[in-house]
């Protein structure tokens, strides 16, 4: 069982952080250029600290690069900044790092609203587009969650398959589903799997949150079983829950005892795992080093 352990956008030890934004009444050029320029230093940075501490996983932010899905942004960001895009790609690739991305909540691919579906499918392209221009094979993903019921949860699943038949290949190839908190759980999602084919992300804090009678190994099999060769080894989601904030709150540092109980119910499987845990970095070395102490073997 071979494990890369992650963590999403930020890391706290940095001085730097590469999801720099500004207003959108605050758009100019020189504005967009300038923070772009700071946001792909910093991720370059970020990936040579995980490197030298043996983090193989990291989710880009989606606030690279600011304002690109909207049709304020004229800039060819893609041309301007490619040598800086490659150069990334190069240190990910040499090195065996798996990137994921995940648009926020207002990406719904089976919403009722034509104009947000045209919204969410502009943002995805931009998704691509990053991972494209950086380079990376199909096993870098664009993970989002299945969006709305409206008020007919089937309907709504079938709506978001047919939809997904449409995408341009560079966002199908890439993209990915989780389970969520409230609406939408494993079963849930390998619905949407048989009609489109579409990769399943377990997570496993929404799972027992918004379980679907599952075991956390048997739903993390059904998820797994869902992932082909050319999406790479399945991508799994880990947090647990904040002491006494409201439920569904992730916690703020790893709980050992909790990560060390979920690691014991998985199946013997090779996966990638992002730490959603809000000290980002510091609980992803916490982790690491339970995986070469109690686990065999660490972090690949």
């Amino acid at each position: 069982m071979t494990i890369r352990i992650g963590y999403p956008c930020i890391n706290l030890s940095l001085n730097c952080r590469s999801t720099k934004t500004f207003r959108l009444q605050s758009y100019s050029e020189e504005k967009f250029k300038s923070t772009v320029e700071s946001n792909l230093i910093c991720l370059e940075e970020t990936i040579k600290w995980n490197i030298k501490h043996g983090i193989r996983f990291f989710r880009i932010s989606s606030d690279l690069i600011p304002f690109a899905s909207h049709p304020i942004c004229k800039f060819p960001w893609q041309k301007y900044f490619r040598s800086q895009l490659r150069r990334i790609g190069v240190l990910i690739r040499q090195n065996q790092i798996r990137v994921s991305m995940h648009p926020d909540q207002f990406v719904l691919i089976n919403a009722i609203d034509k104009q947000i579906v045209i919204n969410s499918i502009r943002e995805l392209l931009y998704h691509a587009q990053v991972l494209d221009l950086i380079q990376l094979p199909t096993d870098a993903k664009i993970q989002i969650h299945i969006g709305g019921a409206y008020g007919d949860k089937e309907t709504s699943i079938k709506r978001f398959a047919r939809r997904f038949h449409r995408l341009p290949n560079a966002v199908q190839r890439r993209l990915v589903v989780e389970n969520d908190d409230r609406l939408y759980t494993v079963t849930d999602c390998l619905k949407l799997h048989r009609l489109a084919k579409i990769p399943v992300v377990f997570d496993c804090f929404h799972h027992e949150v918004n379980p679907d009678g599952n075991a956390i190994g048997t739903a993390f099999l059904y998820c797994a079983r869902t992932w082909r060769q050319r999406d790479g080894v399945p991508i799994v989601d880990y947090s647990s829950q904040e002491p006494d904030a409201r439920l569904g709150s992730h916690a703020q540092h790893i709980n050992l005892k909790h990560f060390s109980a979920f690691m014991e119910q998985i199946p013997k499987y090779d996966f990638d795992l992002m730490l959603e845990i809000k000290d980002k970095e510091t609980s992803a070395l916490a982790a690491l080093r339970t995986l070469k102490t109690k686990f065999t073997p660490a972090n690949g």
